[in-house]
């Protein structure tokens, strides 16, 4: 039986960020999901920071943060004075080893499943349009087979034409 408590995979999703082609889970929104303050989140990390090499987690650029804070309309960014860590997966799989609530861990496990799930869909996203791809060729080559038969056929038909001109030989009934 599932735990209430659970977080929804919609929650969960819409806190996952697409930042330097990766995904990325901001600081404040972990440390919502966590139950934390923002605070107590960087503090853990900052004393455990030989953990969060730079593919782990880094500090977005100001120009990052403001393109981020532009795509999310109801803006609680308030007064920011520090820019957002961005935890990549491995980041994210690492806080567990840092912070070591019982809802952290049950938040990250949740978390990692999302990745899975978020991961699998771009997998099969890269399928499909490998496949379209692929039917898009063989459109294009059946297109060129189809253009070939009918200047065999437009060639078939001005021979029996021409055929049709000359002068019959042979007995008449």
């Amino acid at each position: 039986m599932e735990d209430q408590s659970l977080l929804s995979e919609e929650t969960i999703s819409t806190k996952i960020y697409y930042i330097r082609n990766q995904k990325v889970m901001l600081d404040r929104d972990l440390a919502s999901l966590y139950g934390i303050e923002t605070k107590v989140l960087k503090q853990a990390v900052k004393r455990n920071l030989s953990r969060f090499p730079e593919d782990f987690m880094f500090e977005l650029s100001q120009t990052e943060f403001n393109n981020l804070r532009s795509q999310i309309v109801t803006s609680r960014w308030g007064g920011t004075r520090i820019l957002p860590s961005a935890f990549t997966e491995h980041g994210v799989l690492m806080l567990s080893s840092v912070l070591k609530s019982d809802k952290a861990i049950q938040t990250n496990i949740q978390i990692m499943r999302i990745f899975t799930k978020v991961r699998q869909m771009l997998l099969d996203t890269t399928e499909i349009k490998v496949d379209i791809l692929q039917i898009q060729k063989k459109l294009e080559n059946h297109d060129k087979n189809i253009e070939l038969v009918f200047s065999y056929l437009d060639e078939l038909t001005d021979n029996k034409e021409k055929e049709s001109e000359r002068v019959k030989i042979g007995y008449k009934k």
